[in-house]
C-alpha cells in the first residue's frame, strides 16, 4: 500500500504567492524522485482548539496561516530512497529556493496508508 508524508506549517499570510512558488518547484523535485502526488492546501477554516489544534501545534500566530501537506508514494522503501536524494538535491537548497515560512515550527512525519478508497 501507498506511504504518506505529512505536513504542516504556519506561514505569513503575505507570503502566499512566494509559499505557492517555493512549493511548485518543490513538488517538482519531489515527483522526480518518486513521489506520485504532492498536495498543498492553504487554510480558509482552521480553528483554533482549547487543548490542540493545526494552529496551536504550528504556534501560527495572527499574521500567518496554516498550510496543511502532504504527499504520496509508492512504498515507504520508494520515500526513504527518494528522500536521501531529495535532501541533497540542489535545487531545494535555501539559497536557491528558500521557504518563505519558519521551517522550526513545521511540523511533519510519515504514514503507513492503512484504508485508500
Amino acid at each position: 500500500m501507498s506511504y504518506v508524508d505529512g505536513i504542516v506549517a504556519a506561514v505569513p499570510t503575505a507570503n502566499r504567492q512566494a509559499f505557492i512558488e517555493h512549493a511548485r518547484k518543490a513538488a517538482a523535485v519531489f515527483k522526480e524522485h518518486g513521489a506520485l502526488k504532492v498536495v498543498e492546501c492553504w487554510g480558509d477554516d482552521v480553528p483554533e482548539g482549547e487543548v490542540t489544534s493545526f494552529p496551536m501545534a504550528v504556534q501560527c500566530q495572527p499574521d500567518e496561516s496554516v498550510v496543511f501537506s502532504w504527499l504520496v508514494w509508492p512504498s515507504r522503501e520508494v520515500r526513504d530512497q527518494a528522500m536521501a536524494r531529495i535532501m541533497e538535491d540542489p535545487r531545494l537548497s535555501p539559497e536557491v529556493n528558500p521557504m518563505p515560512f519558519d521551517g522550526k515550527r513545521l511540523i511533519h512525519g510519515g504514514f503507513a496508508m492503512v484504508i485508500e478508497e
